[in-house]
């Protein structure tokens, strides 16, 4: 039998794509700004204390329990950057330094400053959209504990929707389309509840207000999204029927059935996560 050349066989690996990661860096980012905002507020209470006062914060934070406990005694202040304390606490000889609450009252008013700054420029965008000019007045911006909420609701007596309908009405769906774009411009997360008038169904066992506001938080979800607002982007949806009204005095008024919107800041953004981290379980959990 004569000798043959044997065949060179090549082997190409695929690789194997990586899996989609989501927006989990987004809250990783979020917490890095905040430390980062941390780190400056320190730098700034060290450059405008004395070397007294400065010894004083770092004592604090050798020891932060002892200052902790001596705000329990009545009379005492932690520090006065303006000149010391006039009653100083006698703990290793040196001023008192900033509580952790005021610390966190200052990032508190550093994420306000940051959503009213959001707040202005989305004013501002909607100011400038040719296609949301004939609808502005029935946006509503303001802040709230968990960020900027924006609220879509009824002026003119022109309902987003019609009584008991999920299906968006066409100026409704623009508006909403115009939000998309405006909204995937913010780094944050989105969270989004729909809202019902008190009107009644007939048959209440087979549809209700809270799966109708549902279905209306989904269904300006999806309005979100064609407009142009990232999936990753949004955190929550939900649907709370008739139990936040808009107008109290008068429940079935239509201006109560509406959408709305928050931007949220990064501590709301991380109480969602958390939230769903703890109500998270794997197949294992389950058991017949």
């Amino acid at each position: 039998m004569d000798d043959k050349t044997q065949p060179i066989v090549i082997k190409r690996v695929k690789k194997k794509q990586e899996a989609h990661h989501g927006g989990s860096w987004k809250v990783a980012f979020a917490d890095f700004m905040t430390a980062m905002f941390a780190l400056f507020l320190v730098l700034w209470l060290v450059s405008v204390v004395d070397d007294d006062q400065r010894r004083g914060i770092a004592n604090y934070f050798q020891n932060p329990t002892a200052y902790q406990d001596a705000r329990e005694q009545p009379g005492d202040t932690l520090i006065d950057l303006e000149g010391g304390s006039e009653t100083p606490l006698d703990i290793a000889d040196s001023p008192r330094a900033p509580t952790v609450e005021e610390i966190r009252r200052a990032a508190d008013d550093y994420q306000r400053d940051r959503m009213e700054s959001l707040q202005a420029d989305l004013e501002a965008a909607i100011e400038q959209s040719q296609a949301l000019e004939p609808f502005k007045d029935h946006l509503l911006l303001d802040i709230t504990p968990e960020g900027l909420r924006i609220q879509l609701v009824d002026q003119r007596n022109r309902p987003m929707f019609d009584l008991g309908d999920d299906a968006l009405r066409d100026y409704a769906e623009a508006i909403l389309m115009e939000l998309g774009e405006v909204i995937n411009a913010v780094p944050n997360r989105i969270s989004l509840t729909g809202h019902t008038d008190a009107v009644a169904f007939t048959d209440p066992d087979e549809y209700d207000n809270w799966e109708l506001s549902a279905d209306r938080a989904n269904s300006a979800r999806r309005a979100l999204l064609a407009g142009g607002t990232d999936p990753d982007r949004v955190a929550q949806v939900t649907g709370l029927a008739d139990t936040v009204l808009f107008d109290d005095e008068n429940p079935e008024n239509p201006i109560n059935r509406r959408i709305s919107i928050v931007v949220l800041n990064p501590q709301a953004e991380r109480a969602i996560m958390e939230r769903a981290d703890t109500t998270r379980f794997s197949p294992a959990d389950v058991t017949e």
